[in-house]
């Protein structure tokens, strides 16, 4: 049987002089956090089945939206309120019928939420909802007929959505909406035709500018920068064979990335751009999980000729600036930094030290600062924390532990405020939750139970005065 630890215990925990010293106390700073550890399971939506399977969780302007099966609709684009409110329901029957829309890319600009649906008769096209059925409708009919744009790579920037789209006349190109008819329209046509340059990564810039990736003319992609009115200005560019343009990221004013490559014995090379001619920054044998903090990159890389050896590294942009944090594994061995994920001015992730298995660690980006966090299973097997998610000063996680499985994790981030949620799936199984997000005063997660298959849940979580409050 699983000992908890007594929430009181937790709530002193999450005021110790550690979080004090961070800045990041939830008590003093008035913050918010979870009001017990018991998630709820929200409505059955297909009672008796196990294929409802929500997808991913967007908070909108007052509710969580999400797709969902529930048996008779197909799938559709569904809202919940959590553990008050409304409740969880059909936000819409977008294609009538038991087909279903298959909704995605649900993508929140303003008070609005975007995604793209086919109703039946326009094919996939790009949709917008309010939050209410009757503020749910079809934006634009971009390819006419019952072909569809299929938009893809939906992204806010400066108030609008940006995506790619195909229309017969331009291929798939670079679009905006203002969720309007007439304020949808191609932002330009980088390869006049309708072959199309297929933009994607679109990432908005510490600049106020956007970026994306595009092809060109089947040999080249194309890092590419926009405002939006002006022409767009190609910055870099790689041959399509034998390598990619990926990992986009925003640190200030400026955008790292990553070019890689299949025939070079260094695979990845680190660049960066503040809107001009990008530099060369570094090159390493693997790199991934890039994050920004404190106007720092950070990231997951291995040391040159030596793949096995990843640890935490950091960047400003500059050659000497870029460095190892520290050798969590010491030696030729490396920890494997994973699910980097910034909470205040510290960075939590997943390492292996060689001593206590993979377990919390954190790091405030220096190597006396960088050090195991919890011990979640004593000793070498370790308990491989995943999904961390930083919510509103809190990290959520899943973790792994004997006789319990993977289940769902908040911690304060102070050694010693880890904690379990109630258990998801009882003994042994696993509920791997996945995509914590808060909407409203809730945090969603989806997880798996024998019974009923993968759901949506919910726990109580509200500014630290209001956990006894259940006024909304």
């Amino acid at each position: 049987m699983r000992c908890w630890r007594p929430f009181s215990v937790l709530l002193a925990l999450l005021s110790t002089p550690v979080l004090a010293q961070a800045g990041e106390s939830l008590l003093e700073a008035g913050g918010w956090k979870p009001c017990g550890r018991a998630a709820s399971p929200l409505v059955e939506i297909s009672p008796g089945s196990d294929e409802s399977e929500p997808g991913r969780l967007v908070r909108g302007e007052h509710v969580l939206f999400f797709a969902s099966d529930d048996g008779m609709h197909g799938r559709e684009p569904w809202v919940s309120t959590g553990t008050g409110g409304r409740g969880t329901s059909l936000l819409k029957d977008v294609r009538p019928g038991p087909e279903g829309s298959e909704p995605m890319g649900f993508t929140r600009v303003g008070d609005r939420v975007f995604f793209v649906a086919d109703d039946g008769e326009h094919g996939r096209e790009l949709w917008v909802s309010d939050d209410s059925s009757g503020g749910t409708r079809l934006v634009k009919d971009i390819w006419p007929g019952a072909d569809g744009s299929y938009p893809r790579a939906l992204v806010e920037s400066g108030g609008l959505l940006y995506f790619s789209a195909g229309d017969p006349e331009h291929g798939r190109e670079l679009w905006r909406s203002d969720g309007t008819p007439a304020g949808t329209w191609l932002v330009e046509d980088l390869d006049p035709g309708p072959e199309g340059t297929g933009p994607y990564l679109l990432t908005r810039g510490g600049d106020g500018a956007l970026y994306f990736i595009s092809h060109y003319q089947g040999f080249f992609m194309r890092l590419m920068r926009t405002n939006g009115k002006s022409p767009a200005v190609e910055l870099f560019r790689r041959s399509s064979e034998g390598g990619d343009l990926e990992s986009l990221t925003a640190v200030g004013n400026k955008l790292f990335f990553v070019s890689t490559s299949v025939h070079d014995d260094t695979m990845a090379e680190l660049w960066v751009t503040s809107g001009g001619a990008p530099v060369l920054v570094s090159m390493f044998p693997t790199l991934h999980d890039l994050v920004a903090m404190g106007g720092r990159l950070y990231f997951s890389a291995s040391s040159e000729g030596n793949s096995a050896d990843e640890e935490l590294w950091r960047s400003d942009g500059s050659r000497k600036g870029t460095q190892r944090v520290k050798d969590i594994w010491p030696g030729a061995e490396g920890s494997f930094p994973g699910g980097l994920a910034v909470l205040g001015r510290r960075i939590f992730f997943s390492a292996d030290d060689g001593t206590n298995g993979r377990e919390l660690w954190v790091s405030d980006g220096t190597a006396s600062g960088t050090r195991l966090l919890e011990d979640l299973v004593p000793g070498g097997g370790g308990s491989s924390p995943e999904a961390l998610t930083a919510i509103d000063g809190n990290l959520f996680f899943s973790a792994e532990t004997p006789d319990h499985g993977r289940e769902p994790w908040v911690s304060s981030g102070s050694p010693g405020s880890s904690a379990p949620l109630d258990e998801v799936a009882p003994g042994m199984d696993s509920s791997d939750p996945v995509g914590f997000v808060r909407s409203g005063w809730d945090v969603f997660f989806l997880a798996w139970d024998e019974a009923h298959g993968q759901r949506l849940w919910a726990l109580p979580f509200r500014p630290a005065h209001e956990c006894d409050n259940d006024v909304r």
